[in-house]
């Protein structure tokens, strides 16, 4: 096979940079057993900073912004609408759609425009997330559509989507038994970080080694019901140790629901006309 001399080979052998910014990220949080990268503690229910806001979006019948940390993703809701496919029509019972998809520059490596199968069983998780929180029956032959969109993955990013969609969902006006609200854990043998970054949930456990109690857990959760509507889980964990994960996510839950309460009541006053005096 003729070879051009011109052209610059490269090694034969390559490693991704992400590798060596992986070791850098689990030394330094191996240095101190309580600390991590960002500043919070281990073993605590110590979640990011959120930002969140509704309404951003006028041509969607509700949207919701959603900011923890550099985690960042935007969801759009429109409908009920009648389905398009009429032999899919339920005459008791609506039907939620959702679609989650990451943008090309989200993630350290870019990626398509086309849905991946990451993205499809995301967006199957938050179906099924979403969907024991929707009042259903109230939209008999219609469809809601729910889509989300990450336009930056830092860690949680189906947790965060779950809260975002739904307050997309509320600010569309779409009945609900109650708010659903996410969050995640990284459990790392004796103790767990909180609402992972993507260096915690994809980085080298180069001091603690392999072994057991390793694994993430993601929960939906209805705070005023006080019910679990979904539960993800990757690794292996002991029972007792996935026990006391699903308390603590439930626990984080809690902490976001105060914040989430307050920007839905800010988007209400919004769309509120004003008062005649």
């Amino acid at each position: 096979m003729p070879v051009d001399t011109k052209r610059v080979r490269g090694p034969e052998v390559s490693q991704s940079p992400s590798l060596f910014l992986c070791k850098t990220a689990a030394n330094k949080s191996f240095t101190q057993k309580d600390a991590r990268v960002d500043g919070r503690q281990r073993g605590q229910v110590d979640v990011r900073s959120v930002f969140v806001r509704c309404g951003l979006i006028s041509q969607a019948k509700g949207s919701a912004y959603i900011e923890a940390g550099n985690t960042k993703l935007i969801c759009c809701v429109y409908g009920p609408r009648e389905m398009e496919r009429k032999d899919e029509t339920d005459m008791k019972s609506g039907r939620l759609m959702t679609d989650m998809r990451f943008a090309p520059f989200s993630c350290r490596e870019r990626g398509s425009w086309i849905q991946g199968s990451d993205e499809k069983d995301l967006s199957l998780m938050l179906l099924e997330s979403l969907r024991p929180g929707v009042c259903l029956h109230k939209y008999p032959r219609s469809q809601i559509e729910v889509n989300v969109m990450v336009l930056e993955n830092d860690g949680s990013v189906l947790a965060h989507a779950v809260t975002c969609a739904s307050m997309a969902l509320a600010d569309a006006g779409i009945e609900m038994y109650d708010l659903v609200l996410g969050c995640s854990i990284r459990q790392e043998s004796a103790t767990y970080l909180i609402d992972p970054t993507y260096l915690e949930e994809n980085g080298c456990n180069l001091a603690s080694g392999s072994g057991d109690n390793f694994g993430s857990l993601t929960v939906a959760f209805l705070p005023s019901l006080n019910q679990i509507s979904g539960l993800q889980s990757d690794g292996e964990m002991g029972e007792d140790i996935l026990t006391g994960g699903v308390r603590t996510c439930i626990e984080g839950c809690f902490k976001l629901y105060p914040v989430i309460q307050q920007a839905l009541t800010k988007a209400v006053r919004r769309k509120a006309p004003p008062s005649e005096s």
